[in-house]
């Protein structure tokens, strides 16, 4: 099909789709008292995680329907597209090439080659700071690890290494700083030691405005407990493609780790950004990171639509937004080591969906993505809940449950899991206005009480939801749950016909932040909107 002939199809299909929605009546309760055998109709498993999306607003019909759609967009051929190379990444001409980056086996092509180059420079590098070879310009070895980057510079391996608790390296302490807020620094380095600290600069560019001042400041408090500027070398490494800048810094070649333009930055923890991941665990671990998100590669390139969860989950999301008009979804990760998943998952999803144009650049006509958040369980619970239940709005759950205790106090794992399988039920099945006045009336109210106060306790229920469940939270299901979730996106971009790799919007405000910041020590222009003049004379 031609790039116009798939516009009129997608928007034909939605059409159909939407056809389909204003016809159905159907309860969630009613699916399941007429499908005995619906979990097992409406379940999968896969590179160890399984998912059971039996909670959602589906038929058979509904998913046919939707699959029908998935295979008229061709998508098995772009999902073929994505894993060999083809420069899918149109608006920047290039390939999206992350999954090259957790290759198994021996490198085949020049991609893994490349990568396969790296690994064994990241190895090395490890090595020498946990076998305290690494040493600051006192002499002292390395105790303290200080990874300074933004976005996806930051976001995937300091939700990962959280993730990894266990595996951390008594030796070895790893902190992350993001914000140009200087607090974010000063902060960190309030209880660290100039003598024991070794700072990696992550950034493409090199220039990355709150990764360029972060690490200028880190430079100036090494210098100021002693280094000499030859010293510095020392207490420096950098993840870049900008060789000659960072050299200019003051890190030596050896010590600089390549990233390619084929790696986007919220899909880069699996390249040397994740540096940080095998200071703080160790290079074994990162290896069964990276064969977790292989298995669920592998799983993605060969799956039927019908079973492939990435696909799944992505027509799901698809089905909600398009025909229920829902405006977010929600992400519940019940594993306390899991909280920075809901703000990674931001990334991923928010900045490769938010778009309104298609991969030819034609307005789309219908909703792109939605507004991804969430918290770890049960704290949520205690917090926003309250408006997943009875709150006007349908906002599609993701729950995600680790079936192993994370922690000795199993009992407590026991309740943990308990909830997280309750507030799924409770969202299925609601409280019903007749259960709320008989509850009251139990209670002790009068007749005419429990009348009055039956509405603010009833709960609609018939709210939709998914349900993941890792066998135990390690590098290995860790690694097939970040891949998940990137092919779930990468195949919900192919469903809407956008470019899920690019990010134009982010660039306008770094724009715009060099102006001000410049325009601040002159005159403002003058047709600049008042707002604007104004907040900067009373903030700069």
């Amino acid at each position: 099909m031609t790039s116009e002939t798939l516009a009129l199809s997608r928007a034909a299909a939605i059409r159909q789709l939407q056809a389909h929605f204003e016809e159905q009546k159907w309860s969630l309760r009613e699916l399941f008292a007429t499908d005995p055998q619906r979990v097992e109709n409406f379940s999968c498993e896969a590179a160890g995680i399984y998912l059971d999306f039996s909670k959602n607003h589906l038929r058979q019909d509904t998913l046919q329907l939707l699959i029908d759609y998935a295979e008229e967009q061709n998508l098995n051929s772009k999902i073929s597209a994505l894993l060999s190379g083809a420069s899918i990444n149109n608006t920047e001409r290039r390939p999206a090439l992350h999954t090259a980056l957790r290759f198994q086996g021996d490198a085949k092509t020049e991609h893994e080659r490349a990568v396969a180059d790296c690994r064994v420079q990241m190895q090395r590098f490890a090595n020498k700071v946990h076998s305290k070879e690494w040493l600051g310009f006192n002499g002292k070895p390395i105790r303290h690890i200080v990874n300074i980057g933004i976005g996806g510079s930051d976001l995937g391996p300091r939700m990962v290494v959280e993730a990894l608790t266990p595996w951390h390296r008594d030796s070895i302490h790893v902190h992350f700083v993001a914000n140009i807020d200087g607090a974010d620094l000063s902060d960190t380095l309030e209880d660290l030691n100039p003598e024991e600290t070794l700072f990696i600069i992550a950034s493409k560019s090199f220039s990355t405005l709150e990764t360029r001042e972060n690490a200028l400041s880190a430079r100036r408090w090494i210098l100021a407990a002693g280094s000499n500027e030859k010293q510095l070398a020392q207490h420096f490494v950098a993840v870049s493609s900008n060789i000659v800048a960072a050299q200019d810094f003051g890190i030596t070649p050896e010590n600089i780790f390549p990233i390619w333009d084929w790696v986007g930055g919220r899909y880069s923890l699996w390249s040397a950004i994740g540096l940080p991941i095998i200071l703080a665990c160790g290079y074994s671990v990162y290896k069964a990171l990276l064969a977790g998100a292989h298995s669920m590669d592998n799983h993605f390139a060969q799956a039927p639509l019908q079973e492939n969860l990435p696909v799944l989950l992505a027509l799901i999301q698809f089905w909600y937004r398009q025909c229920w008009s829902t405006k977010s979804q929600v992400v519940l990760p019940y594993a306390q080591r899991l909280s920075k998943f809901p703000a990674w998952m931001q990334q991923l999803d928010m900045e490769s969906l938010g778009k309104s144009v298609d991969r030819d650049g034609k307005p789309l006509g219908y909703p792109s993505g939605g507004v991804v958040w969430g918290a770890e369980g049960t704290n949520g619970q205690h917090s926003f809940h309250q408006l997943l239940h009875q709150g006007t709005d349908l906002i599609p759950a993701d729950f995600i449950a680790i079936k192993q205790p994370t922690s000795e106090l199993h009992e407590q794992h026991r309740w943990l899991l308990a909830c997280c399988i309750s507030q799924s039920q409770a969202l299925l099945r609601g409280k019903s206005l007749h259960d709320a006045r008989q509850e009251l009336e139990e209670a002790g109210y009068t007749h005419r009480e429990a009348h009055s106060l039956a509405p603010h306790k009833a709960i609609p229920g018939n709210r939709p939801s998914n349900t993941l469940i890792l066998e135990k939270l390690d590098p290995h299901h860790l690694g097939a749950l970040l891949a998940l979730y990137e092919h779930k996106v990468f195949s919900s971009g192919c469903l809407l016909g956008i470019n899920p790799f690019d990010q134009w919007g982010v660039e306008l405000g770094k724009q715009l932040s060099s102006q001000i910041y410049q325009s601040a020590e002159a005159a403002i222009p003058e047709n600049w909107d008042s707002s604007t003049r104004s907040l900067m004379e009373k903030l700069l």
